[in-house]
């Protein structure tokens, strides 16, 4: 799965590296985001690529309640072409969720270990995403999920389940303002090759939502 990442790259890095029409309004860097809260995405609107917050946790436009984005801060890229929640979106509502490291926890004898883990090539990278328009009396909600698979050679030792990084070649293709089937996209999603990764333990003191600052992103000793 995918629970919690990092972004600290400049405004001006992520303007250049995703070629941004317009600033990040309100953008700044983050050690610790967390379900539920506000996340960075880039999308195309038929003219240009723009970077804005969306928050984290898919509402459905026809959901009733908007609580039940809590329950899906993820989809399963195998299954997400079949389920009404996300099959719609994956023809038409893809968005990148940029980061530059995520967190996962290791379950060892006595804890779970907190890891941060990250490229090995690049600083910057995206994971495939899903985003909705969720409007109830007078208020409207953008949220959005991050997509997972199975975890590649790597990540097995961490977790079962890894976000689905997208390669650089691909960002484009994945938000292109065109409708694709639903099957086609997740076909798409299959055949990426998963990017080279690194990791390191990090304190529990990411292990709480409401704890920011370079603490989280500290090796330790």
């Amino acid at each position: 799965m995918c629970g919690r990442f990092t972004l600290q790259a400049s405004e001006l890095d992520i303007i250049q590296e995703y070629n941004l029409a317009g600033g990040v309004e309100g953008y700044r860097t983050r050690y610790n985001v967390a379900p539920g809260q506000q996340i960075l995405a880039v999308i195309h609107n038929g003219e240009s690529q723009k970077a804005g917050y969306l928050k984290w946790g898919l509402v459905p436009s026809w959901a009733k309640d908007a609580k039940i984005g809590y329950k899906m801060i993820n989809a399963r890229s195998e299954t997400v072409h079949e389920k009404p929640s996300f099959k719609k979106l994956l023809a038409r509502r893809r968005c990148l969720v940029i980061a530059d490291s995520f967190y996962e926890w290791k379950q060892t004898n006595e804890i779970k270990q907190p890891k941060r883990i990250s490229s090995r090539d690049r600083h910057l990278f995206a994971f495939a995403g899903l985003w909705d328009k969720w409007e109830k009396d007078g208020q409207e909600l953008f949220t959005c999920t991050i997509l997972t698979r199975q975890a590649d050679e790597f990540m097995k030792d961490i977790h079962d389940r890894m976000p689905v990084i997208l390669p650089k070649q691909a960002e484009e293709q994945w938000i292109a303002p065109v409708k694709r089937p639903a099957n086609e996209a997740a076909r798409f999603i299959h055949g990426l090759p998963t990017e080279p990764l690194q990791a390191y333990d990090v304190s529990q003191v990411v292990n709480s939502p409401k704890n920011e600052g370079e603490a989280c992103i500290q090796p330790l000793a």
